[in-house]
């Protein structure tokens, strides 16, 4: 399985994301650029890589950009005219460089570092089934009125979830979708919620909307349908309960079929765009964009994913959906001055390299306007693997922690809920962490039916519970050695953020 783990979002470096803000519109000399004609040369010699090609959003700019595209040795896959981007496949070695000096184009770069074939996202080891026995067991320790796994459900308890469902379990009328892997709809607590209309298979960069194409292609394609049940599985009798069980939720599938699962920057495009286009109110970005962990901006590829993704995002920003992203798994500093990355390009060859992350973006969850999330564990510390970041980290949430031991029938400090086949399953990680936070935001939509993105993200921070950094410090597996050191004070912090997120507060 591809890499779950680093999402940030830009907060103390704002005048670098006040760029991005722009749509990265920064390219000296662009528009002033000769056009490319068919005379160019257009050799077709290297490897077939999948580009987006960023431009103005005007008809005849675009129109005259895919002529260029064309003449460079380019297939236009799909053009976002609304956000200005183009898709496009080639084999000419050089399209890049010649359609970066293009007219009319802001920006160009390949979406990859292999060729293309017939995901990064971040949860944090292997997944443990929960058996038919187990399930036994901890069903035969349920109290009145909850669901039969329930117990094992520290998470919900831990936001009170649980508490808050009683009161206003969440509306029909907010849909989160949930953009990963693909989610196994047909699973008996995601059915009575799953919205089709809303899902789709975004994979290349177009959708397909085919009955069905947003399910999983095997069982272990899992991760979405592990975060779909944290967000919305229902309370019906079977097995666990949602953060949200009462409002919709839809799937878009971004991920490669095949093992590797990567997300590359055009499925994610037209999932935003799709999202946007659907009437969604929130996203779940439980990944990172492969195949660079940190998208630089004097790397012409990497600038170019990030313009890309931004004004998908962005779009989606502005036609009312609130886009929530995992801060990731290395345990990194994310307001630190350099911090390094020994995993891209991860389709190819990796190559170690230090970066800046006020200067090199993990794309989406460092773009503005994004909620960023951090995980905690059932005493409510930081996970042991959680990044964070003072001016980072937006407010955090449960997203388990196999070090720290809840009370449970199971005792297992992991977060449970759906599986494909009809399966539960735990999960730790980030990813875990961030439908946490999209749940209670489909709560406050709820009740809030007017809030902007903006207004939703303020009452997220506003109702957390934010318990300060630790007094000693922290030792998050229990080694004796200190691992991560925290800034900040009661209200806004690096591990926490503007805190953790309560769903009862939420709904009060």
């Amino acid at each position: 399985m591809a890499h779950l783990r680093s999402r940030r979002r830009l907060a103390l470096a704002v005048p670098v994301v006040l760029s991005l803000t722009a749509s990265l519109g920064f390219l000296p000399g662009a528009a002033s650029a000769a056009p490319l004609t068919a005379s160019a040369t257009t050799s077709a010699d290297g490897p077939n890589l999948a580009y987006v090609v960023n431009t103005r959003t005007d008809h005849r700019t675009i129109e005259s950009v895919e002529k260029a595209i064309s003449a460079a040795g380019g297939t236009v896959v799909i053009a976002y005219e609304k956000i200005g981007v183009i898709v496009v496949h080639s084999a000419n070695p050089d399209f890049g460089k010649q359609i970066r000096a293009v007219r009319g184009v802001q920006s160009a770069g390949a979406t990859r570092t292999a060729p293309l074939t017939a995901a990064g996202t971040t949860d944090e080891g292997a997944a443990q089934m929960l058996s038919a026995a187990e399930a036994a067991k901890v069903s035969r320790t349920a109290a009145a009125g909850e669901e039969p796994l329930e117990a094992d459900q520290w998470d919900l308890r831990a936001i009170g979830a649980d508490k808050a469902a009683k009161t206003n379990p969440g509306s029909k009328n907010v849909t989160v979708a949930v953009i990963d892997v693909g989610v196994d709809d047909t699973h008996p607590d995601i059915a009575p919620n799953f919205s089709p209309s809303q899902s789709a298979n975004c994979v290349g960069g177009k959708p397909d909307t085919t009955y069905g194409a947003w399910r999983p292609v095997d069982a272990a394609h899992y991760h979405g349908t592990h975060v779909a049940g944290e967000i919305a599985a229902a309370r019906n009798g079977i097995g666990v309960a949602g953060v949200a069980p009462g409002v919709k939720v839809s799937g878009i599938t971004v991920a490669e079929p095949d093992a590797s699962q990567l997300f590359y920057p055009e499925s994610v495009v037209c999932a935003f765009v799709f999202a946007a286009d659907h009437g969604v109110e929130i996203t779940n970005n439980s990944y990172y964009v492969d195949p660079w962990l940190y998208n630089c901006l004097d790397d012409p590829d990497q600038r170019a994913i990030v313009d890309a993704v931004n004004r998908a995002q962005l779009y989606a920003q502005k036609k009312g959906t609130l886009n929530v992203a995992a801060a990731g798994n290395s345990n990194d500093d994310l307001d630190s001055n350099a911090l390094v990355d020994a995993s891209s390009p991860d389709d190819s060859t990796a190559v170690t390299r230090t970066v800046d992350p006020h200067k090199c973006f993990d794309v989406p969850t460092q773009l503005p306007g994004v909620v960023t999330v951090a995980s905690t564990g059932v005493t409510g510390a930081k996970s042991y693997f959680s990044s964070y970041g003072k001016g980072v980290i937006d407010v955090a949430a449960p997203g388990g922690d196999k070090y720290q031991i809840p009370d449970t029938p199971s005792k297992n400090g992991r977060i449970l809920s759906t599986m494909p086949n009809n399966q539960y399953g735990f999960l730790q990680g980030t990813s875990m962490a961030t439908p946490h936070v999209a749940g209670v935001a489909a709560l406050l939509k709820s009740k809030y039916p007017w809030a902007s993105p903006a207004q939703l993200q303020a009452l997220l921070k506003a109702e957390a519970d934010n318990p300060g950094c630790p007094t000693a410090p922290y030792d998050g597996n229990g080694d004796g050695v200190v691992d991560a050191t925290c800034v900040g004070g009661k209200h806004v912090n690096g591990f926490y953020g503007a805190g953790i997120v309560n769903a009862l507060r939420a709904v009060k």
